[in-house]
């Protein structure tokens, strides 16, 4: 996979792309990432990208030459904004975003973008959540870690994506190690009983009961097996 990052501060992503699961993968060559300043793309003296708004209204707004010059010399792409308007990220979204061969990111700043920027580049428009950063560097961050890890190879193991949280709509089961006595606080027995059946089934119960208390929203949405119905129904009763 390709991704481009256009960003006002390519040093944002120093430390965070050359350290664990996103370094592999580059080393790999299962991913690469490039960085470029949107300020190389501005065409006057003082590299300024930004004005202010037609209307009036506080703060700056991103100008529309700079950002259509750096999307045009990186496309063909899909060009995802990161941006407080759009839709709330999530797995299914990560999934989708991880089969596109080339995601060319725009981290957006002050108050926002010029609208022409949206309307004419834009293919999806990405938030992390319902409060306000000071640009789209971080946002761009959890996207982009969210995705690299879903792509075929970059994980040791592959089968720990299975049982992330979020995978099935379930948050993941209680996880153990040792010692298995740790200030009278004990492991639960059947995780050191052998049986595998025995495990497989409190670790479905377990994600299940822990979803059901921390994120009911979640039941709301996953698609339960019979038998994961069948554990539900007996979390309720107990």
């Amino acid at each position: 996979m390709k991704i481009d990052i256009i960003t006002l501060f390519p040093e944002f992503f120093d430390s965070p792309l050359k350290t664990s699961i996103i370094n592999r993968a580059q080393i790999q060559r299962l991913v690469e990432i490039k960085l470029h300043n949107l300020r190389n793309f501005a065409h006057n003296k003082h590299y300024t990208v930004d004005d202010t708004p037609y209307g009036g209204g506080p703060g700056m707004v991103l100008k529309p030459e700079p950002v259509f010059e750096a999307v045009e010399s990186l496309k063909p792409g899909l060009v995802i904004l990161l941006t407080p308007q759009g839709k709330v990220f999530n797995q299914e979204i990560a999934k989708n975003l991880s089969t596109q061969t080339h995601l060319i990111f725009i981290c957006g700043h002050y108050e926002g973008v010029d609208e022409r920027i949206i309307a004419e580049l834009v293919d999806e428009e990405i938030s992390i959540g319902d409060y306000i950063l000071t640009g789209g560097e971080i946002p761009c961050l959890v996207v982009l870690d969210t995705i690299v890890r879903l792509i075929p190879g970059v994980l040791g193991n592959p089968e720990s994506l299975k049982s992330d949280s979020f995978a099935q709509q379930l948050l993941a089961h209680p996880q153990y190690t040792k010692p298995q006595d740790f200030r009278g606080q004990m492991v639960p027995e059947v995780l050191i009983s052998g049986n595998h059946e025995k495990i497989r089934l409190w670790r479905k119960k377990q994600a299940i009961a822990k979803t059901l208390t921390k994120r009911p929203d979640l039941l709301e949405k996953a698609t339960l097996s019979k038998e994961e119905k069948k554990l539900l129904q007996q979390i309720i009763e107990e």
